[in-house]
C-alpha cells in the first residue's frame, strides 16, 4: 500500500482573501474579490509563521482523504489543527484487513509473518476463553508494524498547511514530500502562503 491523498475540497478561499483586509476597514466590504485583495492577501501570507499577519489563512478550509502508514501519522499528529473527521479503525477492522497488503512495501516480511501468525492464533482461540483472547488481541495490536496504513478524512486550513509545508518539505520520509507536492497543487496555495519550492 502506498501513501495517498485522495478527494480534496477547499472552502472559503475568496471569503478569507476578502477578510484579510478587515483590519484596515471602517465598514465591512463584501463586494467581489479584486486583484488588490489578492495582492494584499499574498503580502500578508508571506509573513513568517507565528507573526499573525497570515491569520486570514485559517479561513481557507481544506478537507481531504489520506491513507498513510502509522509512522507518518505519529508525526502528523503534532500539528494543532490537523483534525480527524473520521478514520479507519484497527480496533474494529484489524482482523479483517489483509495485513500484508495494508502495509508499505518496505515492511519487513519476517515481521509480517509474525503478525499473521498472531492473527491466526487469535482466531483459533475459543470465544469462551476471554482472558486468553484479550491477551492475544493485545499482542496483535502491539505487534502491528509502523508500516501499517490507515485511511482518514481530515480537515485543516491553509495556515496550518503552510507550517507543515515549511517544516516538512526536506524531511527524510518520502511521504512528506508527496504531502508537500499536494499542498503546492491546492488553489493559490503557493501565492497566498509565500512558500517556495
Amino acid at each position: 500500500m502506498d501513501f495517498n491523498i485522495g478527494k480534496t475540497n477547499v472552502y472559503g478561499l475568496e471569503f478569507a482573501v476578502k477578510a484579510s483586509g478587515n483590519p484596515m476597514r471602517t465598514a465591512f466590504d463584501r463586494n467581489e474579490v479584486t486583484d488588490k485583495d489578492y495582492l494584499r492577501a499574498s503580502k500578508l501570507g508571506n509573513c513568517h509563521p507565528g507573526e499573525g499577519h497570515d491569520n486570514y489563512l485559517k479561513g481557507i478550509v481544506v478537507e481531504f482523504d489520506i491513507t498513510a502508514p502509522l509512522y507518518w501519522w505519529k508525526q502528523a499528529q503534532r500539528y494543532h489543527f490537523f483534525e480527524y473527521v473520521s478514520s479507519q479503525s484497527t480496533m474494529h477492522c484489524l482482523l479483517k484487513f489483509d495485513i500484508e497488503n495494508q502495509c508499505v512495501s518496505e515492511t519487513n516480511k519476517e515481521v509480517l509473518a509474525i503478525v499473521n501468525r498472531i492473527k491466526d492464533e487469535y482466531n483459533s482461540i475459543s470465544e469462551e476463553d476471554t482472558d486468553k483472547k484479550k491477551a492475544k488481541w493485545r499482542e496483535l495490536v502491539a505487534s502491528t508494524p509502523c508500516g501499517f496504513c490507515l485511511g482518514a478524512t481530515m480537515v485543516t486550513n491553509y495556515q496550518q498547511l503552510k507550517t507543515m509545508y515549511l517544516q516538512r518539505r526536506y524531511h527524510k520520509l518520502k511521504e512528506w514530500h508527496t504531502f508537500c507536492e499536494w499542498c503546492e497543487k491546492l488553489p493559490r496555495f503557493m501565492e497566498l502562503t509565500g512558500v517556495k519550492r
